[in-house]
């Protein structure tokens, strides 16, 4: 069965960055466009990011544009998400999906705070 599992969330600083990634497991990872969303505590899902199934077309959300890379590593089936400057208002639980049926992991929460 298709699984997602995130991790390289945690706590940083203001300006400070992380790198998540989304191990993939039970499907074709490369035949599949990925995307990463995020939930802030009491708000709905955002959609941040999406990536094309070669990796050479991405797409972000005006707040994280400039400021997040998405990838991927078809030979590792595994998503990424480099996220850079970081704001407190990026904090949020990050999730990787596969848009095509709306699978997703279980998320890893990352918080910005001094």
């Amino acid at each position: 069965q298709v699984q997602l599992v995130e991790s390289g969330g945690g706590l940083v600083q203001p300006g400070g960055s992380l790198r998540l990634s989304c191990a993939a497991s039970g499907f074709t990872f490369s035949y599949y466009v990925m995307k990463w969303v995020r939930q802030a505590p009491g708000k709905g899902l955002e959609w941040v990011s999406t990536i094309s199934t070669g990796g050479d077309g991405t797409s972000y959300a005006d707040s994280v544009k400039g400021r997040f890379t998405i990838s991927r590593d078809n030979a590792k089936n595994t998503l990424y998400l480099q996220m850079n400057s970081l704001k407190p208002e990026d904090t949020a639980v990050y999730y990787c999906a596969r848009p095509a049926d709306g699978a997703r992991g279980q998320g890893t929460q990352v918080t910005v705070s001094s």
